[in-house]
This record gives structure tokens, C-alpha cells and sequence, in this order.
């Protein structure tokens, strides 16, 4: 039989991603007694995983770059993308509390963020939408400050790093990616690898945290600075409630269960359902079983916090667009043996790249946002057995930029040709039999296609026609920096699946995060955050950092609701584990 024992506290919050984090930190520096909880054996979640990058308008660190950036402008912005799913309450919320979130953190706690001069919105020639100042980076972190528990943040994904280095959004990509055709880029990265090999020698591991890495690296940094327990292999499985009020959950930990009585509440963070294989049959239109889709977010993410809600009458958003923010990925055998799955962010952007079906047609602008591809991509497969598609390009566009796992000279491709990841083909033809595409139909695309290429234009789908494109392609390739012809052999073709970076459907909540019952009333002592939440955004991916932005913002709002409650809860007989 389980032993059972019980502990106290004033905020319970499950998960340890961003938006956790932020809830239990904003809590416990205003007074609450916070405890957090993680299913898994590391913290970070999908947050560690991702770019690092945070989609908040409005803040003091957008005005110091020179953005005149504007609450009306933010609003016409995501109403244009979220269409009938826009949430005006919500959306309010978050501007109400962005710009706050973020002087919060930077002036209390160790988060900090950089901020490019531009990064376009996804979508930048919509009404609304800004050339730059909303989107920001968690600024590179030393692991050391994490002391002792530097070995439980959850790693970077294998596919993202080189010899295990994070390599860094922003200057990192730029420099790596001219390392052999600039002096100064191949003196910076020559000195970044250095010091990141040196580390591994000396230490066993680098210790430059970037992206997704440093933003949970500095949240972790700063909940343990406040000795805010965190509890990892300790998944919750069922809310306690009381005349109606959330007022705990019950843990497994340590084979044992334990009681969390929560006296102001429960917050809801463990990053949604995307490896819920039921209910992805259920939401998925291109997944008719569920398993036709990859995502290289944790395993542990299996939508534990909706099934609970579920539990207690509750009932999910099913009504956006989109169920979730989708990523084309390609899957690859890491050393292990393991099944690795990597997204495509920037490297479809690149001269010298298409995308085709199986029956050698293009179908999209491969420069356009990984969500928005995913979405051609189902669409052109609509009546087939399989959506996939392929991307192409030649042996001098591979060797420039890399595709996929597939790295930019002087790294070796023959490991990758060796698995089958990467597909080679002295011809057009050759290559098109063994990916199992339409040879005839390929070849004819590749011709069609360079005959505009040579003058830098598209014609047919307008690759490198906006704001965003041009940003994710080669600056210094003219004149259009995302179109080049495919011409010198041999060529390559790296083989691409529907995936996802996170979930979008969830838990309802209001204007607080509170979490909204059957009949629509919040549920006392009860929030969702994170991908937990229903999004913000309408279904469609507006811009860099639109999962994270909302997650510290709304993080940061519950941790201020709850510090701002009313009277605690008593709680008698309770017993601290501890």
C-alpha cells in the first residue's frame, strides 16, 4: 500500500518550464510560500528545447531600440491573425502585463534579454505588424551559477547543437554559417569552439548556455536564489478540490504519494498534449491515427494538466484553427540509436532551397514561417497517403548552408548520406528515384524554377518577397537574398514530416489565467499557463517567441494575482515533507 503524506503550501505550480517558473518566482518574491513540481527527470521542459525567443510588444527594452510601438497597433496586428478566434480579454491581459513582466525580471531577478535592431513579425505585411522591437532573446548564461543543479536542466535537442554546443540565435548562426567565407566570422567561431571544447575537456560539458538553455538557466538561477523547492520525478495526477475550489493535488514522489495542500492555489504548467496520441488522432487532421506526427518536445509533455481538468467536469478548447504551432520536421538516428527529430527554422529561407511533393511540384514560398509551411505542406498531400514533402537543393548550396542535421562545410555529410537521412544524386533524376519523387515532374520544377533564379525572382510563390524571408535568408546574397538556381551536381534532398513546437488548444481561462469551467465561471484556487493554456494567438504564429512571450507574461501575472488574493485558505494538520 502507498504512504501517504501531506504538504503545505501557498502556491503549488506543475511544470518547470517558463511559464512555471515565472508564476512560482513572481509568487515567492512577493511573499508566497511556492512550491513547484516536474514529471520529468530534468526541469525546463519544451522551454530548454526551444530558441529562447519572446514575443512582448510594448516594453521599456523595444522603446530603448528606437520602436514606437503601440497597444492599438499589437491589437489590429493580432486580430488580423487571429481572425474569429480572437480573444480581445485576453489579448488585453497580455499587454497589460508584458512590458511589467519583463521590467520584473530584468530588474529583480537574473533574467536578462538582448534585442535585435530588427526582427520582423512572422507575417510583416499585415496591418499592425512591426519590422522589429518585439522579439527578444534570453541574453547567453553561465551553467556554473546553476551549481550542483546544472546537471538537471534539460538539455538542448542533439540536432541543434555541434559537437554539443548550443549555437546561439542571432551573431552565433550568422558567424557559423560565414565561417569559411569571412575573416572575422571564422575568427569568431574558431574562438567559440574553442572555448566551448576546452570546457568539455576540463569541466565535461560547455558551460555557455543560449536560447532556450539561458532563459531557463536564469529562471532556475533565480528560484533557487529565492530557495524555491522544486520537486523533478514528481508527477501530479489528480486536482484535490473543495466545495467546488481547487485546494491541492496529489503527487507520486519517491514511490510515495504525497497531498499538496495549496492554500491560494494550483497553477497549471506541464506544456500541453503534443505526445498525447489520442488526442492527437482526435485534433490532428493529418494524423488519422495520432502517430503521423513528430515533435521534439519532451516525452513527459502528454497533456496530464487537461486530462485532471477533464476530471473535474471540465472541457477543453477544441475551436482554433489550428490545434497547434506547427514545425516541419525531418527525422533523424542519433548515436545512440535513438529517434532524433529535427525543425526546419531557417534553413528553407536559404538561395538554393525548394521544397516539392512526391510528385515533384513546389507548393509553397519555403521561406514563409515553419507554421505556416506545415500548412501548404497538408494541404498539397490533402489526398495522399502521406504528407511529406522534400527539400532540394545542390551540392554548393549544401555545402554553404547545411540542410537540416546536415552542417555547412568543412563538417563531414558522409555519416549522413550513410543513414539515409541525406539523399544524394549525381542528376535531378537520380536524386528524384531514390527519394521515390516524379523524376520528369522534378526535373521540369528545377528548370522552371532556375530560369527566374538567375535574376533572383519567383514568380511562383515569391520566395524572398517579404520582410521575413529576407531575414532568415543570406543577407550578403544578391539580388535576392533567398533565391539562388539549382544548378551544380550533385544534388541532395532531405525528406520532411508535419511536426510541432507546442500546443495551442488547452484549458480555457480568463483575463487572470483563472481556469474556466463547463459553465464558463472560473474555478476557484485554479490557473493555467504555458501551453497548459488555450493561446493567445488565434491559431496562427504571428512572430518569434509567440509561445514564450505569453508564457512569462501571463507566468508573471498569476504569480501577482495570487500574491494579491485574499485571505489564505487555513489549512489544519498539515505535515511538511520535506
Amino acid at each position: 500500500m502507498t504512504q501517504q503524506e501531506t504538504y503545505s503550501c501557498d502556491v503549488l505550480v506543475v511544470g518547470t518550464g517558463a511559464a512555471g517558473m515565472a508564476a512560482a518566482i513572481t509568487a515567492k518574491y512577493h511573499g508566497l510560500n511556492v512550491l513547484m513540481v516536474e514529471k520529468g527527470a530534468t526541469y525546463g521542459g519544451t522551454s530548454a528545447r526551444s530558441g529562447g525567443w519572446l514575443w512582448i510588444p510594448c516594453t521599456a527594452l523595444g522603446k530603448a531600440w528606437g520602436h514606437a510601438d503601440t497597444p492599438e497597433a499589437v491589437k489590429a496586428y493580432l486580430k488580423h491573425e487571429g481572425g474569429s478566434a480572437y480573444n480581445e480579454e485576453r489579448v488585453d491581459a497580455f499587454l497589460e502585463s508584458g512590458g511589467k513582466a519583463v521590467d520584473f525580471f530584468t530588474k529583480h531577478t537574473a533574467v536578462q534579454f538582448d534585442m535585435p535592431l530588427t526582427f520582423p513579425d512572422y507575417h510583416a505585411e499585415a496591418p499592425g505588424a512591426a519590422q522589429g522591437g518585439r522579439s527578444m532573446v534570453a541574453r547567453p548564461f553561465d551553467a556554473r551559477e546553476l551549481g550542483e543543479r546544472m546537471d538537471e536542466l534539460e538539455p538542448p535537442l542533439p540536432e541543434l547543437t555541434v559537437f554539443g554546443m548550443m549555437i546561439g540565435s542571432g551573431n552565433d548562426i550568422k558567424h557559423f554559417m560565414r565561417a569559411t567565407r569571412s575573416v572575422e566570422s571564422a575568427v569568431y567561431a574558431t574562438k567559440r569552439l574553442s572555448k566551448h571544447l576546452w570546457q568539455t575537456f576540463k569541466l565535461g560539458r560547455g558551460m555557455t548556455l543560449t536560447n532556450g538553455n539561458a532563459l531557463v538557466g536564469r529562471l532556475a538561477k533565480s528560484a533557487f536564489d529565492l530557495n524555491i523547492p522544486m520537486w523533478l520525478n514528481s508527477p501530479v495526477h489528480e486536482l484535490i478540490q473543495d466545495k467546488g475550489a481547487v485546494v491541492g493535488a496529489k503527487v507520486l514522489r519517491d514511490g510515495r504519494e504525497v497531498t499538496i495542500q495549496a492554500a491560494r492555489g494550483v497553477v497549471l504548467a506541464a506544456g500541453g498534449f503534443p505526445h498525447d496520441i489520442a488526442r492527437r488522432k482526435e485534433l490532428y487532421a493529418h494524423a488519422p491515427t495520432g502517430m503521423e506526427h513528430w515533435s521534439p518536445t519532451p516525452k513527459t509533455n502528454t497533456g496530464d494538466s487537461l486530462k485532471m481538468f477533464e476530471a473535474i467536469g471540465g472541457r477543453g478548447d477544441t475551436h482554433l484553427p489550428n490545434p497547434a504551432a506547427w514545425a516541419p520536421v525531418s527525422l533523424t538516428k542519433r548515436e545512440d540509436g535513438s529517434q532524433g527529430v529535427m525543425p526546419h527554422f531557417i534553413d528553407r529561407a536559404k538561395p538554393g532551397v525548394i521544397a516539392v511533393t512526391r510528385h515533384g511540384k513546389r507548393f509553397t514560398n519555403e521561406a514563409n514561417s515553419y507554421h505556416d509551411y506545415v500548412q501548404a505542406m497538408v494541404k498539397a498531400c490533402e489526398h495522399e497517403d502521406e504528407v511529406a514533402s522534400w527539400l532540394i537543393c545542390d551540392h554548393r548550396t549544401l555545402r554553404r548552408y547545411g540542410l537540416g542535421c546536415v552542417a555547412p562545410f568543412p563538417l563531414p555529410i558522409g555519416r549522413h548520406l550513410k543513414s539515409g537521412y541525406l539523399l544524394k544524386g549525381r542528376t535531378l533524376a537520380q536524386l528524384a528515384s531514390t527519394a521515390g519523387i516524379d523524376a520528369k515532374q522534378l526535373v521540369q520544377t528545377v528548370e522552371n524554377f532556375n530560369r527566374q533564379a538567375r535574376t533572383g525572382q519567383d514568380l511562383e510563390f515569391g520566395k524572398g518577397s517579404k520582410a521575413y524571408n529576407r531575414y532568415q535568408g543570406d543577407a550578403y546574397h544578391a539580388p535576392n537574398p533567398c533565391v539562388a538556381p539549382i544548378e551544380n551536381g550533385p544534388f541532395y534532398a532531405v525528406k520532411i514530416v508535419p511536426g510541432d513546437i507546442g500546443t495551442y488548444d488547452g484549458i480555457p481561462v480568463d483575463r487572470h489565467s483563472r481556469v474556466l469551467g463547463a459553465d464558463k465561471q472560473p474555478i476557484a484556487g485554479l490557473y493555467a499557463v504555458g501551453n497548459d493554456a488555450t493561446s493567445i494567438m488565434g491559431g496562427n504564429y504571428p512572430g518569434a517567441g509567440i509561445t514564450l512571450g505569453p508564457a512569462l507574461t501571463f507566468g508573471y501575472a498569476v504569480g501577482m494575482h495570487l500574491s494579491q488574493a485574499g485571505q489564505v485558505r487555513e489549512i489544519k494538520d498539515a505535515k511538511k515533507v520535506s
